[in-house]
């Protein structure tokens, strides 16, 4: 086991969490900060794909998150109207792997937070300096506190101020995507299944979460744009007037601008991942594009494999070695095919509706199949 007595852990997202969780069952004792004053979960809902799931469950979360979720099947891509062009079979594709869970953001946090009861917790704090100590790292935080630690996870997100400070002040390149996300407490047609209905240059997708609710999602390629909040979802809904009912339906049940979030898509065009003792971990280290639904699972991935390096390793310096060597090869694989994803949704739709319908399950199974064996 490398010697990592005082480990930091700098954000109480679903990554941030579930290596605090993991290291508790290997015998560390990490601290974890994390910059809102109160537990707020970023975003509205999201899928739990099998491969996340399944270090879920080797930590003991995995049953409470299938019960606060709802089992998904089938991921469809429609035109634009709803009608079907592709259809695959996730149970077949994933195998025993596990289900593929749809789950609010707010749910996630709730089973996360429980499961890292044991681990000292600070909230409203942030880091305000690092440096580099012989054999540690010395942190300054937003309470007054200063420390030295054996090792600082950034766990922070796209915008991470670890990375800035320690690893790469590079700043995430925009997407060339806008999208616009929400709950609404219904299942339009029934939905049971995660479905994209693609338009011209534009996208709408709709995921079953909970026990009756449906997380929505509209992307818009183009330039960067603000969309203000007031008038927000008369605006939305004329953007997204074409399409079929299922989705007039999914708009229809939202009542307040406030229930519409509105963002640019960035991803972190630079790969590196660790210097010295300070680590980046899920969208901190790789965010990419969403067109797979990866960044929950790759985060909790990242975070039980950190974990078991710096348990088998003899030093802090190995462990990370380990980690970025384990990761990267699937991390890349992942980015890689989110940008090819996203390239096919802005073909001409004539070419890209054919090309769907001809072999859109098959593109799925190759593009996730290496990410049903172990990490």
């Amino acid at each position: 086991m490398a010697r990592a007595e005082r480990i930091l852990i700098v954000g109480g997202g679903i990554g941030g969490l579930t290596l605090a969780t993991a290291l508790r069952r290997h015998g560390f004792a990490p601290e974890l900060i994390e910059l809102n004053p109160v537990w707020r979960p970023v975003g509205a809902g999201m899928a739990m794909q099998p491969n996340g799931l399944r270090v879920l469950h080797a930590l003991g979360l995995g049953a409470a998150v299938e019960r606060a979720g709802t089992v998904i099947r089938h991921w469809e891509y429609c035109d634009q109207r709803g009608a079907v062009l592709a259809e695959t079979d996730l149970e077949a594709l994933w195998g025993d792997v596990g289900p593929f869970i749809g789950i609010t953001r707010a749910e996630l946090q709730r089973v996360s937070i429980a499961a890292s009861a044991d681990v000292p917790i600070r909230l409203g704090t942030w880091i305000t300096s690092l440096g580099f100590a012989d054999n540690g790292v010395s942190v300054a935080l937003s309470d007054g506190s200063t420390a030295t630690y054996d090792l600082v996870v950034g766990a922070d997100g796209i915008w991470s101020t670890v990375r800035q400070l320690a690893v790469d002040p590079t700043r995430p390149v925009y997407g060339g995507q806008m999208v616009w996300r929400s709950l609404a407490p219904i299942r339009p047609r029934g939905l049971r299944t995660l479905q994209f209905l693609l338009g011209d240059g534009c996208f709408f997708g709709l995921c079953p979460v909970g026990d009756a609710e449906t997380y929505g999602f509209g992307g818009v390629a183009g330039p960067r744009t603000i969309d203000p909040m007031e008038g927000r979802l008369s605006r939305l809904r004329q953007r997204f007037s074409r399409f079929g009912d299922v989705v007039q339906q999914f708009l229809g049940a939202l009542e307040r601008d406030d229930q519409v979030h509105c963002s640019p898509v960035h991803w972190v065009a630079r790969e590196r991942w660790h210097v010295g003792r300070v680590v980046l971990i899920g969208d901190a280290a790789h965010a990419s594009l969403p067109m797979m639904g990866q960044g929950g699972s790759l985060a909790v991935e990242d975070a039980y494999v950190l974990a078991e390096s710096l348990r088998s390793a003899e030093t802090v310096h190995g462990a990370l070695a380990d980690y970025v060597e384990r990761r990267c090869r699937r991390v890349r694989w992942v980015r890689q095919q989110s940008q090819i994803a996203a390239d096919s949704l802005w073909l001409p739709v004539p070419i890209r509706n054919a090309a769907f319908r001809a072999c859109g399950d098959e593109m799925m199974r190759q593009r996730f199949r290496p990410l049903v064996t172990v990490p």
